[in-house]
């Protein structure tokens, strides 16, 4: 399965039946799928197929989608009115046999009121089943269309998360392999701060003081959130090569690297890891972004 975008937009548009249609869909962020139909008047109808037919693709994202329709045929039709032409032929026969009108000419008797008639289809432009037709397959090739438009793009953002992901396990791997956490590191700052301490004053007590030291010492350890960075790295690595819809999940995760680096910067006692603390969040920072326009 690919990744998808929640943000696109797509178009069809086609004629039959006297009129043009145009079917249009954009696509938007949201937590989950909320979609927005408008048709015109006539074609209530079509609401609950474009609503199935959406769902069925969609998984996340405000999805507008609206059919547009105009009038082709503007030349009006109309038909001749035979009983209103033959009773005025009636009053005008004995008229000319007395001579007292000439004949009628044909455009004389058309423009007169009634004599022709504008003339209404007998079945509309939106029930007409082959137009309807056409107009569903119309709604099916849009939202394929958008479908590939939020895939395309989702292709862009794997490829930008799937980075972001991996620096973050890059900055994981330099704080776990910087000088300060090795053990020689660890016991000669603790020699040097229980040295300090006994300096200041001898009344402390230097068993309680070791004790107190490598409490401290044991609180400071990056070790668990070093670990649970590098599972949150794994599962975002594995989601995004599973592909579908895995942008609430991958947020998730986002959310959690972000307090293990809160953490980490927090605990750190040394100026370089906690300068990739801050380069941890950053990254995270921009991976949140990022997740938040996935599907």
């Amino acid at each position: 399965m690919t990744l998808s975008s929640m943000t696109g937009f797509a178009s069809t548009r086609g004629a039959g039946g006297g009129i043009t249609w145009v079917w249009e869909a954009r696509s938007v962020n949201a937590r989950g799928l909320d979609l927005r139909v408008r048709l015109p008047q006539g074609w209530e109808r079509l609401d609950p197929t474009v609503r199935e037919l959406a769902g069925k693709r969609f998984k996340r994202g405000t999805i507008s989608i609206s059919l547009a329709t105009s009038q082709t045929d503007t030349l009006a039709r109309y038909a001749l009115n035979e009983p209103h032409l033959n009773q005025l032929l009636d009053l005008i026969r004995p008229l000319q046999e007395r001579g007292d009108v000439a004949p009628p000419s044909a455009d004389g008797l058309l423009a007169i009121r009634g004599v022709l008639e504008p003339v209404e289809d007998d079945v509309s432009a939106a029930s007409d089943e082959t137009l309807e037709a056409s107009i569903r397959k119309g709604l099916e090739t849009m939202l394929g269309a958008l479908a590939e438009n939020r895939q395309a793009e989702g292709a862009r953002l794997g490829e930008i998360v799937g980075e972001q992901v991996a620096r973050i396990g890059a900055l994981a791997h330099s704080a776990r392999a910087h000088p300060s956490r090795t053990s020689d590191a660890i016991r000669e700052r603790l020699s040097a701060q229980v040295s300090a301490l006994l300096d200041a004053s001898a009344s402390f007590d230097t068993v309680r003081l070791h004790q107190e030291a490598a409490l401290l010492a044991a609180k400071a350890d990056i070790a668990e959130e070093l670990d649970r960075l590098d599972g949150h790295v794994e599962a975002a690595t594995a989601l995004l090569t599973g592909g579908g819809a895995v942008g609430r999940r991958l947020d998730f995760l986002a959310q959690e690297c972000h307090r293990e680096a809160n953490t980490l910067t927090a605990k750190s006692v040394h100026r370089d890891v906690t300068a990739i603390g801050l380069d941890l969040k950053v990254v995270v920072d921009q991976l949140r972004e990022q997740v938040a326009n996935l599907e």
